[in-house]
């Protein structure tokens, strides 16, 4: 049986940084993949080339398999600013489109901002109904956020559920290079030499050569 895999992401890269071997693992299989992006990304840095962000996901998007994106472009590390019920207002005719049994976003105690609300806001369209259709949700993490928060914001990443990704790393690394502009030198944690580490990392820690750590947010047994 596949699966309706729904990715609902702050900005374009989370996915590909949070997700991306599992997606490409998905795609593999046969299951189909929505990637929703909630913030522009570029905005809250002074940056207004939005066509080459959008580009950058279209092209990640691709490598790893998933349908066409949908981008929302509220304004970049200002979704505060918004009424939360409008963030969650977006999301929720994306669900009822999709469908999806399985879901990926934010984890709830980010650095980032976008990354919290957005965590919320899926948490809220996704609370439990009867004719509900996921059977789980996961939290990814993202290198640059969700290692530098601190217990003043939330919990600390502690992952419960991995997803071995030995042969669909090289593709998430493929992917990262569309986000070239976003990614960093060795040591930051965004960079490609630091993602393959963690990607080591999170394998070893459960007996596999490569995974993708998740926390578990909600999981139905039907």
């Amino acid at each position: 049986m596949t699966d309706r895999v729904l990715v609902v992401a702050a900005h374009a890269d989370d996915e590909t940084l949070g997700c991306g071997g599992t997606i490409a693992r998905h795609a593999r299989q046969g299951d189909s993949i929505d990637v929703v992006f909630v913030a522009d990304g570029v905005t809250g840095r002074g940056d207004t080339v939005l066509t080459d962000r959008h580009a950058a996901a279209l092209k990640a998007c691709s490598i790893l398999g998933t349908n066409a994106p949908v981008f929302f472009d509220f304004p970049d590390q200002k979704l505060d600013t918004l009424s939360f019920l409008q963030v969650v207002q977006a999301i929720e005719p994306v669900i009822e489109r999709v469908q999806p049994t399985v879901i990926y976003t934010h984890h709830g105690g980010d650095l980032n901002l976008d990354h919290r609300i957005v965590h919320q806001a899926v948490m809220t369209a996704l609370r439990p109904m009867p004719s509900s259709s996921y059977k789980a949700i996961y939290a990814f993490e993202v290198a640059s956020s969700t290692e530098w928060a601190s217990s003043a914001i939330g919990e600390a990443f502690r992952p419960d559920h991995f997803v071995g990704i030995e042969t669909t790393l090289e593709l998430k690394i493929e992917a990262l290079h569309a986000y070239s502009r976003e990614m960093r030198d060795f040591p930051h944690s965004r960079s490609y030499e630091a993602l393959r580490a963690l990607a080591i990392l999170r394998g070893a820690s459960v007996g596999l050569p490569a995974a993708e750590g998740f926390i578990t947010l909600r999981s139905l047994l039907r």
